[in-house]
């Protein structure tokens, strides 16, 4: 009997390639979407990649309203939840993100128990699990990061609090349904046809030469199909329920990312910088410019993250950063926004 995946935030980046993911394995797909205007481009795009047929509709639900919930979730037997508010635009306040992701992760949380869905897979971020600054501690699935450190942005807040919450709330919960997160690094790769890019507005304004010159910090890379195939091991592997799996793939400086572009791209890179923008530079920007502040910090500090677990229950094998990189980078200059 084919088995229906309940996907979350359609729309969305990683959820598009789970999407295709999804079908490419088997399943049947029920995306949702907060617009039902959204559905042709969604559809579109999935079937550039896969002929979805009759495997993949859509609920229109809204992750702040209990409506809609429960007919989303009948007759499917897992779930992945991916859908959660993006940080990019420095939110007014801290705490601006937390309820959103946190209310909603429940809330979806509640509908699955009630269902009776077997699994829930959760898109968290490898950033709920950083150990604190100078410990020299390797990042692992038994840490939680802090959520009051004074230097954390909105987006990374509300990642740690809504995964803590959803762990929680699954402690009591009764029924059959399992928890499983995974916690992925910065996530690049190519964007679906007419896909938003957002997600991977950090290698578009690259693309663009913006800003003029490279933060010195660095990102644990990880491709979105290599993650779309995860979230689907974790739906199927039987050590995966009640586990966190990090997902990143190599660590790389911006300059080595910018060097990867350019080395890649030839003059199509002919706008991204080489030059890095020193620390005291950078703070003393942020005072005026809150979109630097979510980076603060990160400024000279490596992430080392041990994926062990994932590599040995779910057979995790990043690709190399570059293919990722350039993948990413074709499909932003194929559709003109970069």
């Amino acid at each position: 009997m084919t088995r229906t995946v309940l996907v979350t935030g359609g729309t969305g980046f990683v959820a598009g390639w789970c999407i295709v993911e999804l079908l490419r394995q088997g399943f049947t797909v029920r995306a949702t979407l907060r617009n039902a205007t959204a559905e042709p481009r969604v559809r579109a795009a999935v079937s550039k990649q896969i002929d979805p047929d009759d495997r993949l509709t859509f609920a229109i639900v809204d992750l702040t309203r209990d409506a809609g919930w429960e007919d989303a979730m009948a007759s499917c037997d897992h779930v992945l939840h991916i859908a959660s508010p993006l940080g990019r635009d420095a939110p007014r306040t801290r705490d601006a993100l937390v309820a959103p992701a946190r209310d909603g992760s429940l809330r979806v949380l509640r509908a699955a128990i009630a269902a009776g869905v077997d699994r829930v897979v959760m898109t968290s971020a490898a950033a709920t699990a950083r150990p604190p600054r100078e410990s020299g501690r390797i990042s692992d699935e038994s840490i939680w990061a802090d959520p009051d450190d004074p230097l954390l942005d909105p987006y990374r807040r509300s990642k740690i609090l809504a995964e803590r919450a959803a762990w929680e709330f699954m402690e009591t919960a009764s029924g059959r349904t399992t928890l499983t997160t995974i916690l992925p690094g910065a996530v690049f790769g190519p964007i679906l046809e007419n896909g938003d890019p957002a997600s991977v507005w950090v290698i578009g304004n690259l693309l663009k030469g913006r800003p003029a010159r490279l933060l010195n910090m660095g990102l644990a890379i990880v491709d979105v199909r290599d993650l779309a195939k995860l979230h689907i091991d974790a739906l199927t592997a039987p050590e995966a329920p009640r586990k966190r799996f990090l997902a990143t793939g190599e660590f790389l400086w911006m300059t080595d990312i910018a060097r990867i572009l350019r080395e890649g791209l030839g003059e199509r890179a002919a706008k991204v910088p080489d030059k890095v923008l020193p620390n005291w530079a950078v703070r003393a920007l942020a005072l005026f410019m809150p979109q630097l502040r979510m980076f603060a910090g990160d400024l000279g500090q490596r992430r080392d993250v041990d994926t062990s677990l994932a590599r040995d229950l779910l057979g995790f094998a990043p690709r190399p950063a570059r293919e990722t990189l350039i993948d990413c980078a074709e499909t932003l200059l194929a559709a003109d926004v970069a």
